[in-house]
């Protein structure tokens, strides 16, 4: 059988370097699969395009390329929805129909273009399982479907077949198991195109919850519930997720719109599959009330609940964006996220403790919504003896403890004579603040960055001061021409051998 809908997805991508947050990556080509389900439109995995700068995409039929963009993305399922420039792409080629749910035992077949060849391939396998899995792109647990077919790099974002309709989306495979791979399963594909066509934000909702199982027949009894009651105990609720306003700590989540929650936090999917509680989520979209039910104090409440963003004290996985930055008095601060903590090899062991403390346990609230990290110190007068404050979390600006990024920046914009900050570590740090803003210009100059901060905090200052940075460089050149330090063309090396560049 041919699979004329099966095209190839060439992606140039430039990753933000989170160590030195002012810049990005080197460029990086890689390719996946997709598959043509309307005119001029792919569906493929949101990793094959993450971060993209350019994109062409290859049918069987042709060789050679056309352009394309990404028309929507949900990165929180792993699915995006390309546009094809040219409107002769697929004017030959009938559309793939997305399928029917594919039942375990279902019989499949996975398509694309795996490494190891040109030419497109075809696994076939059968579903083994149907359950909520951790999606690796953007470390959600979703539906997803567990194939036995190969799926290799290159097959992401390729079709799962079955029947000759597109039962899934092959995007991640299990790297301690033999042929274990597994799809976004066909309604999620239908929850993101249904959502593209409403208009509806591309993003899976969360509760915003910590949840504790209620298994043991003493605490049930402690919270006063009867005999076949069941539910999740809430042990707390972030600050603006879904819950914030409706749902309290000690309530028990009983059920979730028509879903009865077992005392292990799993529901009965589609009256036959038993998984997390989760996989509800994938149904709705942001902005929906969903009722609920809770034991609250000896009595069931009817609640509803509008659903927030998926929301972390330290966010999870970002794409198509640049991290928050702020310099000052060559101080390089940061929000904390996975990403930052992804500039160790093997984050989960090596990262600070208080880092993962905060990513595994830690939950918004009024007072803080972000953590803002100190995470270098670019060295300059104004900064000596500061240098060992590397990776500790702000705790007080002035006495006060910072909100979120943008709040940080409020509070140094509003200091006058002298900032003072206070360090998860016990540190302090003082710097005067006509010094530190004299002293960026610089700093900036000499360490060759652009700008002060990130765009998202205040565009037209870091405009402003990436002019005097570039005045400052001149200047700087200057000086060290004089001194004979400049050929002719370029700056001489003054590196010493081995110094790694920064």
């Amino acid at each position: 059988m041919s699979y004329p809908q099966v095209v190839k997805v060439f992606c140039t991508s430039q990753e933000p370097d989170f160590e030195s947050p002012w810049q990005s990556r080197p460029p990086q080509s890689g390719s996946g699969s997709g598959v043509v389900i309307g005119k001029g439109e792919i569906l493929t995995g949101a990793h094959v395009v993450a971060d993209a700068t350019f994109i062409q995409v290859q049918k069987l039929s042709d060789p050679d390329k056309a352009v394309a963009r990404v028309k929507a993305v949900c990165h929180d399922c792993d699915l995006a929805l390309l546009e094809v420039a040219d409107p002769g792409f697929t004017m030959d080629i009938r559309p793939a129909a997305i399928g029917e749910f594919a039942d375990q035992g279902d019989q499949v077949e996975v398509v694309g273009f795996p490494v190891g060849g040109e030419e497109v391939s075809v696994t076939e396998g059968v579903v083994s399982r149907v359950e909520v899995q951790k999606y690796a792109h953007s470390q959600r647990f979703l539906l997803a479907a567990t194939v036995d077919a190969a799926i290799n790099a290159g097959n992401s974002g390729g079709p799962v077949f079955k029947d000759g309709r597109v039962a899934g989306i092959a995007f991640q495979k299990l790297e301690q198991a033999e042929a274990i791979g597994e799809i976004v399963p066909a309604p999620i594909i239908r929850h993101f195109l249904g959502g593209i066509e409403e208009g509806r934000a591309a993003e899976v909702p969360g509760l915003g919850l910590a949840t504790q199982g209620l298994e043991n027949p003493r605490l049930r009894q402690e919270l006063g519930l009867g005999e076949g009651d069941s539910g999740l105990l809430v042990t707390a609720v972030s600050y603006g997720g879904s819950g914030w306003g409706a749902l309290q700590p000690r309530d028990v989540l009983m059920r979730i719109g028509e879903h009865r929650i077992a005392n292990n936090g799993t529901v009965r999917y589609r009256r036959r599959y038993r998984t997390l509680f989760d996989v509800v989520l994938g149904d709705y979209y942001v902005g929906d009330q969903v009722p609920v039910m809770v034991w609250r104090q000896g009595k069931r409440r009817s609640l509803k609940v509008t659903l927030q963003p998926y929301r972390e004290l330290v966010p999870r996985s970002q794409y198509d964006r640049s991290p928050s930055f702020l310099i000052y008095g060559g101080l390089v601060f940061q929000v904390l996220c996975r990403d930052l903590l992804s500039i160790w090899d093997e984050w989960w062991r090596d990262a600070p403790a208080e880092y993962l403390h905060l990513y595994y346990s830690g939950l918004r609230s009024p007072e803080r919504q972000e953590i803002v990290v100190l995470s270098k110190v670019l060295a300059d007068e104004v900064n000596v003896g500061y240098d060992g404050f590397h990776h500790e979390c702000v705790e007080r600006v002035n006495g006060v403890l910072p909100r979120d990024m943008s709040h940080f920046v409020e509070l140094l914009g509003a200091a006058t004579d002298k900032v003072e900050l206070q360090t998860s570590r016990h540190g302090i740090v003082v710097l005067d603040v006509a010094g530190a803003r004299e002293a960026t210009p610089r700093i900036l100059a000499r360490y060759r960055i652009p700008r002060d901060r990130s765009e998202d905090l205040d565009p037209v200052r870091s405009v402003a001061l990436a002019r005097a940075s570039r005045s400052s460089r001149k200047e700087d050149r200057k000086v060290a021409s004089r001194r004979g330090e400049v050929a002719e063309g370029g700056v001489r090396s003054r590196r010493r051998p081995g110094a790694r560049k920064g």
